[in-house]
């Protein structure tokens, strides 16, 4: 009798001394240590990224052992080079952070990417009540490939000339297209890849302004197309045109031009969420996978979004985190999502796809008098 209840005993502590273990090392942990172990022996990995790029620095400080290699640019320019690079028998990349293009559009379909999913190891970033409606957002239908990070609010990204412009105005995306303003729009080319495709994106899907909108503003209002990044903003600050689509103005805005975007509580129709540069994924064939494992856990990591919105805030994109458990002080107040408004996520799996906005575009484009 002694025996079974000695026997017993010794039962009963092994299994709380497992379930302790368990407690103070936990699986995930016991990964974690073991990636990031690998990784200071890969002790290298090389990130394309476009648009968030000053968040590195901040990588480099966490972990000094792992060599950052950056590869920068516009996301087609990383596009064509990782494409090419792979054509050439060249693999290279360990991991790319940048808009839905080229990580959805271009490397989705060229089979060039890994499921990110499985690389997701520290508590915080697979614990999805953390995240914004408390799951992980996807750009692919399957939910694996291209993570979505960022969910910046947005009214349309459009922005006008304070000289010439009234903002009390206006009530209604409608108002953009009133008669008077003919002539008076420039917009950048969407139909190349960059700032725009997001905010099309949400005039074409939401259900009160859809393709009769688009239709409009790029058929009915003698619009001006321009691909210059820095020429839209510069005509709008002259005063050329009193309104611009998918301009990036916060620049010469704090130069202290007169030029400003429309923000919250403006149109009634509500806003919608971009991701801008804020999807991630995990290239296939990776020189680099544990590392490349570390520096995407870090990314999504409180302190790594932190540290996201913090060097974001006062450049063209500002960046708001879909993670919900951080403090939003640093995301401007013009790109922070709010209480109170209703917002279109246009990273939907469903409505990545550009070309049938684009037909509808270049339909509306060959009405007479275009520029």
């Amino acid at each position: 009798m002694q025996c079974a209840i000695v026997l017993a005993c010794v039962v009963i502590f092994s299994l709380n001394a497992v379930a302790y273990a368990a407690q103070v090392n936990p699986a995930w942990r016991q990964e974690w240590e073991k990636t990031l172990e690998t990784a200071r022996k890969e002790g290298q990995v090389n990130v394309y990224i476009s648009g968030y790029e000053a968040v590195l620095t901040d990588f480099e400080k966490e972990y000094p052992d792992i060599k950052l290699v950056a590869v920068t640019g516009r996301g087609n320019q990383l596009g064509q080079r990782l494409l090419s690079e792979r054509h050439a028998e060249k693999y290279l990349a360990d991991v790319v952070s940048a808009g839905a293009n080229p990580n959805y559009q271009q490397f989705y379909p060229a089979k060039a990417l890994d499921p990110i999913k499985p690389a997701l190891i520290l508590s915080e970033v697979t614990d999805q009540t953390k995240w914004y409606l408390k799951r992980h957002q996807y750009s692919d239908p399957e939910g694996q490939y291209v993570f979505n990070y960022v969910g910046s609010a947005t009214y349309g990204a459009v922005n006008y000339n304070t000289k010439l412009v009234d903002v009390k105005e206006f009530k209604s995306y409608w108002d953009l297209l009133n008669p008077k303003w003919k002539g008076k729009i420039e917009a950048r080319d969407i139909r190349e890849a960059g700032p725009g495709a997001g905010n099309t994106r949400f005039f074409y899907y939401h259900p009160e302004l859809g393709s009769p909108f688009i239709r409009k503003l790029f058929g009915g209002m003698d619009l001006t197309l321009f691909r210059d990044f820095r020429q839209g903003p510069d005509w709008l600050a002259t005063g050329k045109f009193a309104i611009c689509f998918f301009c990036d103005v916060d620049v010469l805005k704090q130069q202290g031009l007169p030029i400003d975007t429309f923000g919250p509580g403006v149109f009634k129709e509500g806003g919608g969420l971009v991701q801008q540069f804020g999807t991630l994924a995990l290239v296939n064939r990776a020189p680099h996978p544990n590392a490349a494992k570390v520096f995407i856990n870090w990314l999504l990591s409180r302190k790594g979004q932190i540290a996201l919105q913090k060097r974001t805030s006062t450049g063209e994109s500002p960046a708001d985190s879909f993670r919900v458990d951080i403090l939003k002080d640093d995301v401007p107040y013009v790109n922070r999502r709010l209480e109170g408004i209703k917002y279109l996520d246009t990273g939907k799996p469903e409505w990545v796809e550009m070309k049938p906005i684009l037909d509808v575009v270049n339909e509306a484009l060959k009405s007479p008098g275009k520029n």
